[in-house]
């Protein structure tokens, strides 16, 4: 069935689809980086497409390759059960113009993903809602999946943050969300009330 959908992708989208493949069941669309954004909307909002589930979102770094990286999504659609790999391929060699557009407006669950290839890659999402680090710290000096990080280099030490922002929840979460019993400090002969039903 997926086959079904690289053809539908060639037809539609001709000059934009870069190439495919077919290996073991995995079927594959490489896209011009200008029409990523198009084509996952077609993919999502197409009646034979219908993929409506973004499984996973990640970077890979080839260093030496021009375009260096490539961004790799998986979908599946629920309702006719078949799945695609799509690429897209960004950035120089020394990883500059390393940008594509977000595709959060089109699946907002990609948006940690999309955050995550930033950290870690530097791949830039345009018009991401909120593209700052997730696993490292904001200070943090460059992308350390990248293949040229170099493994034994450090990282600026920062103070230890207190003070009552410390422990304020950030954007997206609101005060109701999080923990239902609040961040408290118990001691040792001290444990948080629990309801009982």
């Amino acid at each position: 069935m997926s086959q079904k959908l690289l053809d539908l992708l060639r037809n539609r989208f001709a000059s934009d689809i870069l190439e495919t493949s077919s290996l073991h069941g995995d079927d594959t669309a490489v896209v011009t980086p200008s029409r990523w954004r198009d084509i996952a909307r077609f993919l999502r909002d197409d009646p034979d497409c219908k993929m409506n589930l973004p499984v996973d979102l990640c970077g890979v770094d080839f260093l030496d390759r021009d375009p260096r990286f490539e961004v790799v999504l998986h979908l599946e659609s629920l309702d006719l059960r078949h799945r695609l790999r799509l690429k897209t391929r960004v950035g120089d060699r020394d990883g500059d113009g390393a940008q594509v557009d977000s595709l959060v407006e089109v699946w907002p669950g990609l948006n940690w993903f999309e955050r995550e290839t930033w950290d870690m890659f530097g791949i830039r999402f345009i018009g991401h809602p909120d593209l700052r680090r997730i696993l490292t710290y904001d200070e943090f000096e460059g992308h350390p999946l990248r293949k040229d990080y170099a493994a034994h280099r450090t990282q600026p030490l920062v103070p230890y943050r207190e003070g009552p922002d410390v422990l304020d929840k950030q954007e997206p979460f609101g005060a109701d969300e999080g923990m239902s019993f609040g961040r408290k400090t118990f001691g040792s002969d001290e444990a948080p009330e629990t309801e009982v039903s």
